[in-house]
C-alpha cells in the first residue's frame, strides 16, 4: 500500500513538472476539457437557482394572502379543481346540453371571517414617448400587507392617491417615460403622475402600472365605450386570509359555489391523489412522467455526454502521446533504474490525472464565478429573479469528476503505448515496429453493419427516431474504431503524390497510433456536422416546395382588426409614404353590431357576419345532420367513400393566403385584382355592375345568387349551430359572379363599397394591400416598423419575399465548428508528427533539402489528417440524416392516408420528402477546410529547426 502510494505521488510529482514545463500544450488540453464543464455547471447552478420552492413561488403568487379565489367562467355550476387550482371541471355530464358558461360572485363563495384583497386586471394603449403601448393595468392595493411579496419596488414608492400609478421597470424602458412623468391613456383625459417603478420577480419583461382600485378600470371602460373603442376586459380576483387558512375540505366547498381556489395550505401540504375528485375522473390525473420516459431522457442524456466525452479523449489523447513522445528519453531513465511498466503508465497517467484536476477546478470555478456575476442578465433572459443563488456540492462534484475522468481517459492510450517501449528504444529515440491491431477493425466492421441496419429497420419499419438515431450512433462509433484501417488504405494514393504530401501521407499511414486518433476526431465532428446539414438542407427543400405565397411577390398588405378600425386610415397613408408603393387598394370589412367591436370580438354589442353555403353545395363529409347533431357526418361513410369524397369539389379546401378575410367577404373595388395580380375583365365589369365576385364556387346558389346572414345574436346563434340548425339573422342576397380559377391569395368573395352600402351592410376600415414598384429596402421596412409601431395598434403587415430558409446561420455555425475541430485535431497530430519525425527532417537538411521542406512537410502532414477525417466524416454523417428523413416521409404519408381514410379533406398533393446533400457545405469542409488547415499549418512551423546535438551511437 505504502509502495503504491510513493510510486504514484512520484508519478503525479513528474507529470505536473511536465505539465508546468509544456504550457502550450497543458492550455490546450485543460481548455478542451474545461470549457464543457464551465458551461454544464453554469447551467446546473442556472437551473437550480431559477427553480422556486413551493413557499417562494406562493409568496410570488399571493403575497401573504392565505389564497387565491378565481372565477373560472362556468356560471357558477360546482366545479372539481386540481389542488394547485390550475385545472378545473364543472361537475355533471354535459355531451348533451351547452357547457356552462357565464359569470359568478366569488364575493359569495367566501367563508365566514375572511379577509379580503381585490386584484383587478385590465388593459389598454396607453401614451408613451414613442407613441401607445399596450400595457397591462392592475387595480391591487400593493402597500397593504397581504400583497407583500407580490409586487418588488425597485424605486420611489406605490400609490397612495386615486391620481397615482406605479409601473414596472420594463413599462418604463419601453415607454421613455421615468419617475415623476406624467401618464395618460388612449381615449381618457385623466392624467395619473407615475411615482415608483417595481418589478414583477415570475414576470420581469411584464409591461404593466399598479393603481389603488377603482382609479383607472373603470372610468376608463366608460370614457372608451363612449368613444366606440374596445374596453379594458378586466377580470377580478380575490386574495384572502381565513384562520387556518383554506384547508382541501375548505376548497372542496368552495368548488361547490362554481370559483377555484389557490391555497397556501394545499400547495404545501397537498392531498393524496385518491382525495382529488377531479383525478378519478375519466381522462384526468396527475399526470407525470411515466419510467420508460424518464429512462429515455436519461439515455439520450447519457448518450450525449458519452459522445461527448469520445470527442475531447479523441482530440487531448493525441496532445498526451506528444507529451509522452517528447519525454521518451526520460521515461526511459526511469526505466533504465528500477521502473517498470506501470510506473511508465501511472506517469502518462498522471498527466491525465492532473490536467483532469485542474481543469474541474477551473471549470467549475470559472462556472460558479461567470453565474454569479451575469445573475442579472440570466434573469433578464429567463424573465425571472432567481429564488436565491442554489449551489448543490454534490452536483458540482459529480460535474468535476467528468473532468478528471475524461482526463484519465484521454491519457489511457498514450499511457499504454509509452509503457511498451523499450529501454533501449526510449533512450536511443527508436520508435520499433509495432503491428495494428486485427481485432479493432473487426469489431468496428461488425458495428457498422450493425448500426446501419438498425438505422435503416428504424426509417423503413417504425416511426421511432431513436431507433434511427441509435443505430447511426453505433454505426459511427464504427467507423471510428475502423479508422486506423481506412487510414492505411488511403496510404495507397501516395505513389501518386508528389514528394512532400507522399512523405506526409507515408508518415500518417506508418504511425496510426497517432494520426488515428486526431482523423477519428475530425470524423466525429464532420459526421454531426454533415448530419445536421444534409437534414437542414433536406427540410429547406421540402419547404421551398410546400411553401404557398401570401400574396405576389413583393406586395404588401397591412390589416389592423380592431378598434373598429379606427387607426386604419393613418396607418394606409404611413405605408404608402414609406414604401415605393406602386398601387394601393383599401380593404374594408362588414361589421355587425358596434362600430367599435374588433374582428373577433363576440362582447356585449358584437355581432358577425356568415355565408351562407347552399346544402347542395356542402360537403358531405362535413355536413352536420339537424337529427343528430352530435354525431360526425363522415362515420356513416366507407373508407372508400370517404376517400372518393375527397376529391369532389365540395370538400376542396382553399389554399389560404393574405388576402383572407374573417368571413370571407372583403370589401374593395377592382383596384384590389389588379394588386392581388388576377386579370380578369369580366369580374372588374361585375363589380362595376355591383355584383359580389366569388371566386369559390361553393357559395354560388343555382341561382347565381350568394347569401351573407347578419349575426346579432352570438349566443343564439351558436346554440342554434350546437343543434345543427341555421343561426338567426337577416340575411342580404346578392348576385353573383363566379370568377375565372385563379391563385387568390386566400380571396374568398369581393364586394365593392357602394354595393355594400347599398344594401345596408355597415362596414369599417380594415387595411390596405399595395402593389410595389420594387422589393423594399431593410431601411425602409425598417423605418415603417418604427413609424408603425408609435400607433399602439396591433398592426398585420406582411411583405411577400418568397420562401426564405432559416438554416444557412445554422449551417455556417456547424461549418465553422466542424472546420475548428479538424484544424485542432490535425494540428495535434501535426505536432506530434514534428516529434517524432525530428530525425528524419534533420537528414533531409543534411542532405540538401532546402529549408522550405520543413514547412511543406507540416503543411501537408495538416492536410492529410485534415482530408482523411473530413472526407470519412461526409460519408458517415449522410446516414443518419438519410435515415431521418425516410422515417419523417413513413410519417408523414401515414398521416395523409389517415387523413383520406377518416374524412378529414383531402390534402394538395402527396407529402414531398425530399432527400437533398448540402454541396456547399461539403465543398467548403472537403476542399476548404483541409487546405486552411494545411496552409495554418505551414505558416506556424519555423523553417530551421534547432541545432542538432552529437547523440550516442
Amino acid at each position: 500500500m505504502i509502495t503504491w502510494y510513493h510510486s504514484w505521488r512520484a508519478a503525479i510529482r513528474i507529470a505536473r513538472r511536465d505539465a508546468w514545463r509544456s504550457k502550450g500544450r497543458s492550455f490546450l488540453v485543460l481548455a478542451m476539457i474545461a470549457l464543457p464543464i464551465l458551461g454544464v455547471s453554469a447551467a446546473d447552478l442556472t437551473v437550480r437557482s431559477a427553480e422556486l420552492s413551493t413557499e417562494q413561488g406562493l409568496e410570488r403568487s399571493l403575497g401573504a394572502a392565505d389564497g387565491r379565489i378565481s372565477d373560472p367562467g362556468l356560471g357558477g355550476v360546482p366545479i372539481m379543481q386540481s389542488p394547485d387550482g390550475r385545472n378545473y371541471n364543472p361537475i355533471g355530464d354535459f355531451d348533451n346540453k351547452p357547457w356552462p358558461e357565464g359569470k359568478a360572485d366569488i364575493t359569495k363563495a367566501l367563508p365566514a371571517g375572511a379577509k379580503t384583497l381585490k386584484d383587478t386586471v385590465g388593459s389598454a394603449k396607453l401614451r408613451t414617448t414613442h407613441g401607445l403601448l399596450h400595457t397591462e393595468i392592475r387595480e391591487l392595493n400593493a402597500s397593504d400587507p397581504m400583497a407583500e411579496g407580490i409586487l418588488a419596488v425597485v424605486s420611489g414608492r406605490l400609490p397612495q392617491k386615486p391620481d397615482e400609478v406605479a409601473a414596472t421597470t420594463h413599462f418604463l424602458e419601453s415607454s421613455g417615460l421615468k419617475v415623476g412623468s406624467t401618464l395618460t391613456a388612449r381615449g381618457f383625459d385623466r392624467a395619473y403622475r407615475i411615482v415608483g417603478s417595481y418589478e414583477l420577480p415570475n414576470a420581469l419583461d411584464t409591461d404593466q402600472v399598479n393603481v389603488l382600485p377603482g382609479a383607472m378600470l373603470a372610468p376608463l371602460d366608460k370614457a372608451l365605450e363612449t368613444a366606440g373603442l374596445s374596453g379594458t376586459s378586466p377580470s377580478t380576483t380575490l386574495l384572502a386570509a381565513v384562520p387556518g387558512g383554506f384547508t382541501w375540505n375548505i376548497v372542496k366547498d368552495i368548488n361547490t359555489k362554481g370559483v377555484t381556489v389557490e391555497s397556501r395550505a394545499v400547495s404545501l401540504n397537498p392531498p393524496a391523489d385518491s382525495e382529488v375528485p377531479l383525478f378519478q375522473e375519466e381522462g384526468w390525473g396527475n399526470f407525470e412522467e411515466s419510467t420508460a420516459a424518464k429512462a429515455a431522457a436519461l439515455a439520450a442524456v447519457g448518450t450525449v455526454v458519452g459522445l461527448a466525452m469520445l470527442e475531447i479523449c479523441l482530440l487531448a489523447g493525441p496532445a498526451f502521446a506528444v507529451g509522452a513522445r517528447r519525454s521518451r528519453r526520460q521515461l526511459g531513465l526511469v526505466g533504465a533504474n528500477g521502473g517498470d511498466r506501470r510506473h511508465i503508465r501511472a506517469i502518462v497517467l498522471g498527466g491525465g490525472l492532473v490536467i483532469g484536476v485542474a481543469a474541474a477546478v477551473v471549470g467549475t470555478v470559472l462556472g460558479l464565478a461567470l453565474t454569479y456575476l451575469l445573475q442579472p442578465l440570466l434573469e433578464n433572459y429567463l424573465g425571472k429573479r432567481f429564488g436565491h443563488f442554489d449551489v448543490r456540492p454534490l452536483e458540482l462534484l459529480g460535474i468535476a469528476l467528468l473532468a478528471v475522468l475524461t482526463g484519465l481517459l484521454a491519457a489511457v492510450v498514450p499511457a499504454v503505448t509509452a509503457s511498451r517501449q523499450t529501454v533501449l528504444a526510449s533512450l536511443t529515440g527508436r520508435r520499433g515496429v509495432r503491428r495494428s491491431s486485427r481485432v479493432l477493425p473487426v469489431i468496428g466492421l461488425i458495428a457498422v453493419a450493425l448500426g446501419a441496419s438498425i438505422a435503416l429497420y428504424g426509417s423503413m419499419m417504425t416511426d421511432q427516431f431513436a431507433i434511427v438515431a441509435g443505430g447511426s450512433a453505433l454505426a459511427e462509433l464504427g467507423v471510428v474504431a475502423l479508422t486506423p484501417a481506412l487510414v492505411g488504405l488511403f496510404g495507397r494514393i501516395g505513389r501518386i503524390l508528389p514528394l512532400s504530401p507522399r512523405l506526409a501521407l507515408r508518415d500518417a499511414v506508418r504511425n496510426r497510433g497517432r494520426t488515428a486518433p486526431a482523423v477519428a476526431a475530425v470524423l466525429a465532428a464532420v459526421a454531426g456536422t454533415v448530419a445536421v446539414a444534409t437534414y437542414a438542407a433536406s427540410a429547406d427543400a421540402q419547404g421551398a416546395a410546400e411553401y404557398q405565397a401570401q400574396l405576389p411577390h413583393g406586395a404588401v398588405s397591412m390589416t389592423i382588426d380592431e378598434g373598429g378600425g379606427r387607426d386604419v386610415p393613418g396607418a394606409r397613408s404611413t405605408v404608402q409614404k414609406l414604401l415605393p408603393v406602386d398601387v394601393r387598394a383599401d380593404v374594408d370589412r362588414i361589421s355587425v353590431g358596434r362600430a367599435g367591436c374588433g374582428m373577433y370580438d363576440s362582447g356585449k354589442g358584437c355581432g358577425r357576419y356568415e355565408i351562407i353555403v347552399p346544402k347542395a353545395n356542402e360537403c358531405p363529409l362535413w355536413a352536420t345532420d339537424p337529427a343528430h347533431p352530435d354525431q360526425d357526418p363522415s362515420e356513416k361513410f366507407s373508407k372508400a367513400e370517404r376517400r372518393k369524397l375527397a376529391e369532389d369539389w365540395r370538400c376542396k379546401e382553399g389554399s389560404g393566403g393574405g388576402a383572407y378575410v374573417d368571413g370571407g367577404v372583403a370589401v374593395a373595388d377592382a383596384k384590389l385584382l389588379k394588386v392581388l395580380g388576377i386579370d380578369d375583365p369580366a369580374a372588374e365589369k361585375a363589380l362595376a355592375a355591383g355584383q359580389i365576385v366569388s371566386f369559390d364556387k361553393r357559395n354560388v346558389d343555382s341561382k347565381g345568387k350568394i347569401g351573407i346572414r347578419l349575426i346579432t345574436d352570438i349566443e343564439a346563434a351558436d346554440r342554434a349551430a350546437e343543434k345543427g340548425q341555421q343561426p338567426p339573422g337577416e340575411i342580404k342576397t346578392f348576385t353573383a359572379h363566379m370568377a375565372a380559377k385563379t391563385n387568390s391569395y386566400g380571396l374568398s368573395t369581393l364586394l365593392t363599397p357602394a354595393a355594400a352600402k347599398s344594401a345596408g351592410l355597415t362596414t369599417v376600415p380594415l387595411g390596405a394591400y399595395f402593389s410595389t414598384d420594387r422589393m423594399p429596402s431593410t431601411e425602409q421596412r425598417q423605418r415603417l416598423d418604427g413609424e408603425l409601431d408609435k400607433t399602439g395598434a396591433a398592426v398585420n403587415l406582411h411583405i411577400e419575399e418568397g420562401y426564405t430558409s432559416e438554416n444557412s446561420i445554422v449551417m455556417l455555425a456547424l461549418t465553422v465548428f466542424a472546420g475548428l475541430i479538424t484544424i485542432g485535431a490535425a494540428g495535434i497530430a501535426t505536432g506530434l508528427a514534428q516529434a517524432d519525425a525530428e530525425a528524419d527532417l534533420k537528414t533531409l537538411a543534411a542532405v540538401g533539402a532546402p529549408p522550405r521542406v520543413r514547412r511543406t512537410l507540416s503543411g501537408f502532414q495538416c492536410g492529410v489528417v485534415a482530408a482523411m477525417g473530413v472526407v470519412l466524416g461526409s460519408a458517415a454523417g449522410v446516414l443518419p440524416a438519410i435515415g431521418l428523413r425516410l422515417t419523417e416521409e413513413r410519417q408523414q404519408r401515414a398521416w395523409y392516408e389517415q387523413a383520406l381514410d377518416e374524412g378529414w379533406g383531402a390534402m394538395d398533393s402527396v407529402p414531398y420528402v425530399p432527400i437533398v446533400v448540402p454541396w456547399e457545405t461539403l465543398a467548403a469542409l472537403l476542399v476548404a477546410v483541409p487546405v486552411g488547415a494545411a496552409l495554418l499549418a505551414a505558416l506556424v512551423t519555423r523553417s530551421r529547426g534547432a541545432l542538432a546535438r552529437r547523440e550516442a551511437a
